[in-house]
């Protein structure tokens, strides 16, 4: 193979690479908003996953600071453990606020509505990273390896099947430009679930997508029910 040819391809293998920092910042924001619910959230519990979470995310950053170009087996575990221990405090943040909700005269009902938005950004984040991590191989995978080494694909993108549409359109899809999700899409997949509570664009294909899917619309679900009719009993 040429040297010009390999050079082209190392470029483009550079610029499949996801960039570390909107994954990190999110995990940011997350954590942040978890630590800021009401002290009758399990201040304990709180600290802990804080704790926890931080010091998973530390070495795995180290690993790959910048863009995700090389994985260890257990940076990607350490990956997989920190967004375990996220996705299930929310969901405890989750039981707890539906519980507090339900408490009939409860005098942190004001409170809760903030708690309420917390959770809800939380349950958004949370399974975007999920997603993320899940959806053929992880990040890393998605960085480096060739696309016929990649797992079966657990979410469909609309750039998966645009390679027969417009020219505008079809030169970034994925067969044109060897395009590759990144986290944005991601989290913009599980916004518009948790939302729309059904992806209006990108698709689940696999069992465990579509459970998680349905998790994840669920409990925005519950979230925003809640939320309406404690605003509501507060109105009146």
């Amino acid at each position: 193979m040429a040297p010009s040819t390999n050079a082209a391809r190392r470029a483009n293998d550079h610029d499949r690479a996801e960039h570390r920092w909107p994954a990190v910042g999110a995990i940011l924001v997350a954590l942040t908003l978890y630590a800021l619910l009401p002290s009758s959230f399990l201040p304990a519990l709180r600290i802990g996953v804080i704790v926890v979470c931080v010091l998973l995310l530390i070495p795995v950053v180290v690993v790959n600071p910048v863009r995700f170009t090389r994985q260890t087996r257990w940076s990607r575990r350490a990956s997989i453990v920190g967004t375990a221990v996220l996705v299930v405090a929310n969901h405890v943040a989750l039981v707890q606020l539906v519980m507090q909700l339900l408490t009939p005269d409860n005098p942190e009902a004001g409170t809760l509505l903030l708690a309420a938005t917390q959770v809800w950004i939380t349950h958004v984040i949370v399974y975007a990273l999920v997603f993320w991590e899940m959806d053929r191989g992880g990040p890393v995978m998605r960085s480096t390896a060739k696309r016929e080494d990649f797992p079966d694909a657990d979410i469909r993108f609309p750039q998966d099947e645009d390679h027969d549409a417009v020219l505008e359109v079809a030169r970034s899809s994925s067969s044109s430009s060897n395009w590759t999700p990144s986290f944005v899409d991601y989290a913009y997949f599980a916004l518009t679930n948790t939302m729309a509570f059904s992806p209006p664009d990108a698709m689940a294909l696999t069992p465990r997508a579509k459970i998680l899917t349905g998790l994840q619309a669920l409990g925005g679900y519950v979230i925003l029910v809640l939320v309406i009719a404690r605003s509501v009993s507060l109105l009146g």
